[in-house]
């Protein structure tokens, strides 16, 4: 048996850190799916699932399956057989959403970033837009491989100045990056229980807005997907937020227990202070890995994501050597998953649940990560650099 003291913490970019009481709710004993007491905890998850996604007019769906599916539903609803999709492209998931649009019979369209670990440039996907007329505009809004940030605001707005719906892969942003989706006008975004949301992996969620089911109910074909159709799973849906009992299939009940825990707790802490924090613990660990002299793959600051961190390893430094060295320190962290670069950097997770002590032991693991593998570095630099933002010497208040 496992004491506490031997756990490791897990900061990788999914599944994260949870709640003991959001655990505590995948040890309740598993409700029917009908039974009056979980219909009312599945229908108030709904109505906090757009609080959370900010969209008050939006129809949440949640399915049992991971973050792919979430992709899916999204965009197989919309799509059909000559549709034109145009892709924001920032790394391995802007890839997959292509890959899942070309399974639904569209006709991709890419305006990729101009290196790895940039993004597209408004002006280049203006133009884009004008070369042809698009139903979708596909953006990661951050892409889990390069841990790249996209301006969903500006792009939302010039998909909807070109007549295309706006859809936004959220697996690594929604609850931990700013995404109002009514005041930015985003047609659909979609998650995955185990990132910033906080729960266990194995729940997909999606939020469709009004243009998004207008533009589903007026398609010509079935859906090619069965299990993602939004046909089967909107009555469902509904019926639990009138707190009604429906069926189309079995839900993952508790799973569903520990989302509406986590949603909770995310209302609770305000979606404001929520991203605010988030950005906080991001820059601790970016001003941490920049004091230790480790380069990132994002490009520029505007570009970094706020959910987790990619740094390289330092040149001469056998990469899995160093993430074993992190390991044998308490804390799991996850390697590189760009093609252009998999064997070149790693990855560190910082979302949901994640606290300012998190980071801190973190970064303690890389510096001993760091020493065991003979990397030369001033002692400390690193876990002094991330203090001074916790403590407000950044340009911020201090931690509570």
């Amino acid at each position: 048996m496992q004491t506490q003291k031997a756990r490791k913490l897990l900061m990788i970019p999914g599944p994260i850190e949870f709640e003991p009481a959001v655990l505590a709710a995948l040890a309740e004993p598993t409700p029917s799916h009908v039974a009056p007491d979980f219909i009312e905890v599945f229908g108030r998850a709904l109505d906090n699932l757009r609080t959370v996604f900010q969209a008050p007019d939006g129809q949440p769906f949640v399915m049992a399956g991971s973050g792919t599916l979430a992709m899916e539903a999204a965009v197989a609803n919309l799509l059909e057989p000559g549709d034109r999709v145009l892709q924001i492209n920032t790394g391995y998931f802007s890839d997959r959403m292509a890959a899942i649009c070309e399974r639904s019979g569209a006709l991709v369209t890419h305006v990729p970033a101009p290196a790895v670990g940039d993004a597209p440039g408004l002006a280049e996907v203006e133009r884009a837009l004008q070369q042809d007329r698009f139903k979708l505009m596909t953006i990661t809004h951050v892409d889990t491989s390069t841990a790249v940030l996209t301006d969903v605001a500006a792009l939302a707005k010039l998909a909807r100045s070109a007549g295309a719906l706006s859809v936004v892969d959220g697996v690594c942003s929604v609850a931990g990056e700013a995404l109002p989706m009514a005041d930015w006008d985003v047609d659909v975004a979609l998650t995955a229980s185990q990132k910033a949301l906080g729960a266990p992996p194995g729940l997909a969620l999606v939020m469709a807005r009004p243009r998004a089911l207008e533009a589903f109910r007026r398609r010509t074909r079935p859906v090619a997907s069965y299990y993602a159709d939004w046909s089967n799973w909107l009555p469902v849906m509904q019926a639990y937020q009138a707190r009604k009992p429906a069926y189309f299939g079995t839900p993952a009940v508790n799973l569903v227990l520990a989302l509406d825990v986590s949603l909770a707790q995310i209302i609770a802490e305000g979606m404001e202070a929520r991203v605010a924090r988030h950005a906080r613990l991001s820059e601790a660990i970016k001003a941490a890995l920049t004091a230790l002299g480790l380069s990132q793959v994002p490009l520029r600051p505007a570009v970094a994501a706020h959910t987790l961190s990619a740094p390289y390893f330092p040149a001469g430094v056998d990469g899995a050597a160093l993430l074993g060295k992190i390991n044998a320190a308490g804390v799991i962290l996850a390697g590189g998953l760009h093609p252009a670069l998999r064997t070149r950097y790693f990855r560190i997770g910082h979302m949901g649940a994640v606290n300012a002590a998190d980071v801190l032991a973190t970064v303690g693991a890389i510096e001993q990560g760091l020493h065991g593998v003979g990397y030369r570095f001033d002692a400390g630099s690193g876990l002094a650099a991330s203090q001074r933002v916790m403590q407000g010497q950044a340009g911020h208040p201090p931690f509570a």
